[in-house]
């Protein structure tokens, strides 16, 4: 799939995905939201990618929501794909770290709050503004936000619609760390690297586990079939079993602790 609406970049175990659409604050809309899917995926089942830093582009915008083709909503459901965004970035047994550049508003606050980590620049400004144009995001945006910063900042965000600068957000937990703006993409790469050097099944273990009470049957689901599976079908076990079944025979039970 060739991408108009974003940009990858690899640097060695590290993928950049950047939202390249400047002109329009970095808003997703059907198109981005497809796009960052299919990137997402591939860096899933990427053995060489161990982490990712998503980021939008310029000194603005992080992302500042969504936006609504006319064209595309006549003959699609008008309400953006970007669930399967956000679960995709909750579910993957990777870390993906946001660097907010910029405004992080709307659903750009949900799709970094979504992410394992979060760095802003310093001149980073979040806010949800869904109430005040008639929307909302009842499902990541409020459950993960409250996780985050808790229940009273939540509702705080949510039904007063203040700005918060990065300072702000990082003494309320909602970032982890703020720098520089001209140093933004070097301490996000910074800490994507020092991650891949930790062991990558542990840290899958604990994305998962972080996640799980959310996600269910799905994320137990991917869990199991992304680690505990690949794991599995190494073992002496899973070659006995398999080599017995093709042989028609009763398989060698001393031998799975061999």
């Amino acid at each position: 799939m060739s991408y108009n609406d974003i940009l990858t970049t690899v640097d060695g175990p590290v993928l950049t995905i950047t939202i390249n659409r400047q002109e329009a604050g970095n808003k997703f809309r059907h198109q981005t939201c497809l796009e960052l899917f299919d990137a997402l995926q591939k860096f899933r089942i990427d053995p060489s990618l161990r982490a990712a830093i998503l980021t939008g582009a310029g000194t603005k915008f992080f992302c500042i929501g969504g936006e609504h083709d006319e064209l595309t909503s006549l003959d699609q459901s008008q309400v953006l794909p970007i669930i399967d965004v956000y679960q995709a970035i909750d579910t993957i047994a990777k870390p993906i770290i946001a660097a907010v550049n910029g405004f992080a508003v709307g659903g750009g606050n949900v799709l970094h709050t979504v992410c394992d980590l979060s760095v802003a620049a310093d001149n980073a400004v979040f806010r949800q503004v869904g109430p005040m144009v008639g929307s909302f995001d009842a499902g990541y945006g409020s459950w993960y936000l409250e996780d985050t910063i808790g229940r009273k900042r939540a509702k705080e965000m949510w039904y007063l619609n203040k700005k918060y600068s990065a300072e702000q957000a990082r003494e309320m937990g909602l970032v982890n760390e703020v720098v520089p703006g001209d140093q933004l993409l070097d301490r996000a790469g910074e800490i994507a690297r020092t991650i891949t050097e930790r062991s990558p099944l542990a840290i899958g273990g604990m994305k998962a586990a972080f996640s799980a009470r959310h996600n269910g049957v799905s994320g137990q689901a991917r869990m199991a079939h992304d680690q505990q599976l690949t794991l599995y079908l190494q073992t002496q076990e899973a070659h006995e079993v398999s080599a017995a079944f093709g042989e028609r025979r009763t398989p060698k039970t001393e031998s799975f602790w061999s």
